[in-house]
Formats: C-alpha cells, structure tokens, sequence
C-alpha cells in the first residue's frame, strides 16, 4: 500500500484591488478585511491599490500585476453590481487566459444562503492570466469574508485536497 505524500503549505504573493469612487485607505474596509485575511492565513501582501471604477484603471493596475513575476494571485473587491458604473467584470474579462466559471457559480450558491435572491444581482468572476489567479467580488465585508471563507481560502491553500490553484500558478520568486 503507498502512502499519501505529505504536501507543504505554500505562502504565496497576493495583491489586493480595490474598485470604488468613493473609497480611501482610511474607509477601505474590504480591501482591508482581505489584507488581514490573507495574512492570517500564512500569505503575503504584494501590493495593495484603491481605483476608480474606471475599466481602463482597473485594467492598468491588473495588468502590471499580471505582467509581474512576483504576484501570484489578485483579490478584487467592488464593482460587480448592476448600476451605471460597475464595470470590474468587463475590465477583468478580456485579460483572462482562462476563466474559472465555478467560483461565481459556487460564490452565488453560498451567498444564497445569506442574502437570498438578491445574489443574482452579484457578478462574481474569476480567471487565470499568466500564471496568476484573479478573483473577483463585490464590495461588502459580508461578500469579502463570504468570498474568502467559503471559496478562495481553500483553493489558494496547496494541501487543500483534490485540488487548488497554487500548482498552477507562476513561481512567483
């Protein structure tokens, strides 16, 4: 009988973005609760940006982060709605290699439980570029902690079993 190879927790770089008009670092709560919860987890902070919700500053600042060889994964938080100036999907959209349809799936069924069919309303998104993942969600402390909890926590942990991103993304050093 072979046993089962002991897999290493792997830190990985992460930026954190944040997309709103009105937000500064001062009231920025969920860039902040994302920044707390990756370091708690064991990952470190790479850089962490206020934009406004502008598709050509979002895309400015996700494309340096892609484009570099140190982040490893992105976190987005705002601009997901439904009004006039929400346009984080469409900025990040056109960028990704390949997009990861599960996690808005899987973010609208867990949000479900918590704030019924109002998550409909969410456009959760998430894709790989370059070797770095990108998840996006929107802007409350609810959906960030509901967002990093329930989904990105374990995908962007190497033990976590059957499977994760961390393997396929860049070396990050």
């Amino acid at each position: 009988m072979g046993h089962k190879s002991v897999v290493e927790f792997t830190a990985l770089t992460i930026a954190v973005l944040t997309v709103s008009d009105t937000r500064t670092e001062e009231t920025d709560t969920s860039g902040q609760l994302l920044v707390e919860s990756l370091a708690q987890a064991g990952h470190t902070l790479a850089d962490k940006a206020i934009v406004k919700d502008d598709i050509y500053q979002i895309r400015a600042v996700l494309s340096r982060w892609i484009a570099s060889d140190t982040v490893q994964a992105v976190l987005i938080t705002g601009g997901t709605g439904f009004t006039g100036r929400d346009s984080t999907p469409e900025a990040v959209l056109p960028l990704f290699d390949k997009v990861v349809d599960g996690y808005g799936e899987l973010f609208r069924e867990v949000s479900y439980e918590q704030i019924g069919t109002s998550t409909i309303q969410s456009r959760a998104v998430a894709g790989l570029a370059n070797g770095t993942i990108v998840f996006v969600m929107p802007g409350s402390n609810n959906a960030c902690r509901t967002a990093w909890e329930k989904i990105i926590r374990e995908q962007l942990d190497s033990r976590h079993r059957p499977c994760n991103f961390v393997e396929q993304l860049k070396s990050g050093k």
